[in-house]
């Protein structure tokens, strides 16, 4: 393994153990009294501020060049579907099935995303990535058997919250990707635009549906989120430049992101032993889904 391939491979797994951490701030800022559209709009914030920081520092008034009105409405969208809406959902799914089995089953979106992208863009499916959807879906049985996750326990139903969270982040992530392929934005400068958005979302309906007593919540919940949002935007900053390296193909980052929900599931069985279940189960199901993902992905 040469040189520039390890730095791709070192690069890469900072997102998958960030992201794989970050659950398990998310799930004590839920236990210590957060509510879903409290912890999205505090983790929105956190990365927006972050991801213009970055901007400023890097292009200066040279950024966003390239936009066209097409691009912006196109990361506008994703933003509200995928960081907005999305971004509940995971945080509904976090409370109610625990950040084990909640990171785990967002690992299906490439599943959606390869429906979506076959619906919508004419992308073609092979053989590899028919196995992968049946290795995906023998996952997602076993998690439902699996016993595991949150200890006041749940419903099959409560499973519908992350499955929702990762097709609105596949939905999301197909408008990016076809945005990406339209215009010569980066991929910081359309990061920005779609937190923007979701952020812009997240206070409008905050503003008009949510009241005050959406944010009026314990200050112990804040600072779980806090870290929640800076651990996601690190994540982001390095899997950018990970994919921005000659030797960062896609075939090598992507299965090693793809990781992260045995992060998750190692943090939470040393961190959350108080609120979360990590079973055989849990482990298998991963282990399955994540395969399938991978295999989708490629």
């Amino acid at each position: 393994m040469t040189t520039a391939t390890l730095e791709v491979v070192a690069l890469a797994l900072v997102p998958a153990i960030l992201w794989g951490l970050a659950p398990i701030f998310d799930k004590r800022g839920m236990a210590a009294g957060g509510g879903a559209v409290q912890a999205s709009l505090v983790v929105v914030c956190v990365d927006s501020v972050l991801y213009w920081l970055a901007i400023v520092a890097l292009f200066g008034t040279a950024a966003f060049t390239g936009l066209t009105l097409e691009a912006l409405v196109v990361f506008a969208f994703a933003g509200v579907v995928g960081t907005a809406i999305g971004r509940i959902t995971i945080f509904v799914g976090v409370d109610r099935v625990g950040a084990s089995l909640n990171s785990t089953i967002l690992s299906t979106r490439p599943l959606f995303a390869t429906l979506i992208a076959l619906a919508a863009l004419g992308e073609p499916v092979g053989p590899v990535t028919g196995l992968g959807v049946v290795i995906l879906v023998a996952g997602l049985a076993i998690l439902t058997f699996s016993q595991g996750g949150d200890l006041e326990g749940w419903t099959a139903r409560d499973l519908l919250w992350p499955i929702a969270a990762a097709a609105t982040f596949a939905v999301a992530n197909v408008a990016r990707r076809y945005g990406m392929l339209e215009t010569p934005l980066s991929a910081l400068e359309a990061v920005a635009i779609n937190e923007t958005a979701g952020l812009v979302a997240l206070l409008a309906y905050v503003a008009t549906v949510g009241g005050r007593e959406t944010l009026t919540k314990p200050r112990a919940s804040y600072r779980y989120f806090v870290v929640s949002g800076v651990l996601t935007t690190v994540a982001m900053f390095s899997l950018m430049a990970a994919l921005g390296l000659e030797a960062g193909r896609i075939a090598i980052v992507d299965p090693l992101v793809a990781t992260a929900p045995f992060f998750t599931l190692l943090f939470a069985a040393v961190f959350l032993r108080d609120v979360e279940r990590v079973t055989r189960g849990v482990i298998g199901g991963a282990v399955l889904v994540v395969v399938g993902a991978v295999l989708i992905t490629l």
